[in-house]
């Protein structure tokens, strides 16, 4: 699976651990649903600058954005 797959899936995983929905998580953020949407679906990978909003929002360190199922 690549990448951008794994961390989608790890990044939806985390943020349903929070109760929050994408529209939640966008606002947050900052980003458009879409842009959430398409993360989690592996589409789209985030930039820096959005994966440090995301951690700070969904109260994580970066690393378990980054720990998947093998």
């Amino acid at each position: 699976m690549q990448l951008k797959k794994q961390f989608g899936k790890r990044l939806q995983q985390c943020r349903l651990a929070r109760k929050m929905t994408q529209e939640e998580l966008a606002e947050k953020v900052g980003l458009s649903i879409e842009s959430i949407s398409n993360m989690e679906r592996g589409i789209h990978g985030p930039t820096f600058d959005s994966l440090e909003k995301i951690i700070t929002v969904l109260k994580i360190p970066a690393k378990k954005l980054f720990e998947f199922d093998e």
